[in-house]
């Protein structure tokens, strides 16, 4: 699985896995526009079911702006995560630059009530001419 996903971190038994691609063929860098598709895997091993309330994303690009994104959910859902399940969503990042990268947290709600945030790990957008 780690060749899939580079990235990953762990809290209270929740890991959360980054995989980035780059897509040239929805990126236009003669008009300063890069994107990249990211597939996170949310992974329950805690002892109970939790669920994924909101999400709170800061995304930095190669000149150091940086752009906060918030909302309820991720792609739409707000999933119920069993102990021992898994959830997998794609989306994608636009830049003005080549390169810059994304962390963030998830903000989880437990059986009993108790809410808590994930660490999402940071993880690098880079486009493949600057990696060469």
């Amino acid at each position: 699985m780690k060749a899939l996903f580079k990235e990953e971190a762990e809290t209270r038994g929740i890991t959360v896995r980054v995989s980035v691609s780059y897509l040239p063929e929805q990126s236009e860098p003669d008009r300063g526009r890069w994107f990249w598709a990211y597939h996170i895997r949310i992974e329950n091993g805690s002892p109970r079911t939790v669920q994924l309330l909101t999400r709170h994303w800061i995304i930095t690009d190669g000149r150091g702006g940086r752009h906060v994104v918030e909302g309820e959910g991720v792609v739409g859902e707000q999933p119920l995560i069993a102990q021992g399940g898994s959830f997998d969503y794609v989306s994608g990042c636009p830049l003005a630059t080549p390169t810059g990268h994304m962390q963030g947290s998830y903000r989880m709600i437990g059986e009993d009530g108790s809410t808590f945030d994930v660490a999402i790990p940071k993880f690098m957008l880079l486009a493949p001419a600057v990696t060469q």
